[in-house]
């Protein structure tokens, strides 16, 4: 019989985990994104539970009180894809089903590429598969929608500006479609916690990013869900996705924000359930 997971370690590092659900139920594994810890995927786990699957969240690298290593190298991406492979071995149960939402999802594209041993189903959430991502700078707006990218490639500036201006990031957190309580949980578990700048050295990792990384294909079943009203990510990439799955690829699209798993728990958990479901018996 399987055991309650709290937390696992990996380099020194100890990551907290939120792990719910029966212990014998097919396990997924759910990883939040920016400026989010693992509670901003309670909506979906708490259904995903209720229908008889054990999920397992981490407060991933950056987030976690002992897990916040202070150099950008720290947060490339062989180093993020490592924690979960630590972590499915950990829950000694993979492979697993893996769920990910924003830079969450931007684990998961790299983690089925690299481990599709480890990884049975991906889900991905708002974010594209990077080679996409990338691509659609060229022939779209993405280009724009992500300048904010190359501010955070800043040192100490953008975290300072936004705590002595968290009116101004309240506003355009709102502004995006995040509701008032999600808000809230970003002051009390990301900034009060002292988590604002090594979570945001998840971006300053971005350049170390090897092109090999956003162009290897993914072998295992997919579904990719982009949101009309995302005001960072293009349809653009969502259409480009498909080009980089060899596996069964499903494109879903929701007339939302950004911030799907708060919005959409109930469509989201149907669409793990039925990509799951999907497999061979």
């Amino acid at each position: 019989m399987s055991t309650r997971l709290t937390s696992f370690t990996r380099a020194g590092l100890e990551f907290d985990v939120v792990d719910s659900g029966p212990l014998d139920g097919p396990v997924v594994v759910a990883l939040h994104g920016f400026p989010q810890t693992a509670s901003s995927l309670r909506p979906i786990t708490a259904l995903l539970n209720a229908r008889g699957y054990r999920t397992v969240a981490p407060n991933q690298r950056g987030y976690s009180p002992r897990a916040r290593p202070r150099r950008r190298r720290d947060y490339k991406m062989p180093e993020l894809v490592d924690d979960v492979v630590a972590l499915i071995g950990a829950i000694d149960r993979g492979p697993v089903h893996l769920v990910g939402h924003d830079w969450g999802a931007a684990v998961g594209w790299a983690a089925a590429a690299a481990r599709p041993d480890l990884v049975r189903t991906l889900v991905a959430l708002s974010v594209p598969h990077p080679g996409a991502y990338f691509r659609s700078m060229l022939s779209s707006g993405q280009f724009l929608r992500s300048w904010y990218i190359g501010l955070i490639q800043l040192p100490v500036l953008p975290e300072f500006a936004l705590r002595v201006s968290g009116a101004r990031m309240d506003r355009t957190l709102a502004g995006t479609g995040m509701n008032p309580e999600a808000i809230a949980r970003v002051h009390t578990e990301v900034i009060d916690t002292g988590a604002l700048t090594t979570a945001m050295h998840w971006y300053r990792g971005l350049p170390m990013t090897t092109r090999r990384a956003a162009t290897t294909r993914v072998t295992i079943p997919v579904t990719y869900v982009w949101s009309t009203g995302d005001p960072w990510l293009t349809g653009r990439a969502a259409d480009l996705t498909g080009e980089y799955v060899t596996g069964d690829y499903r494109l879903t699209v929701l007339d939302g924000s950004h911030w799907l798993p708060e919005e959409y728990p109930n469509e989201l958990a149907d669409l793990i359930v039925d990509r799951i479901q999907s497999l061979p018996s």
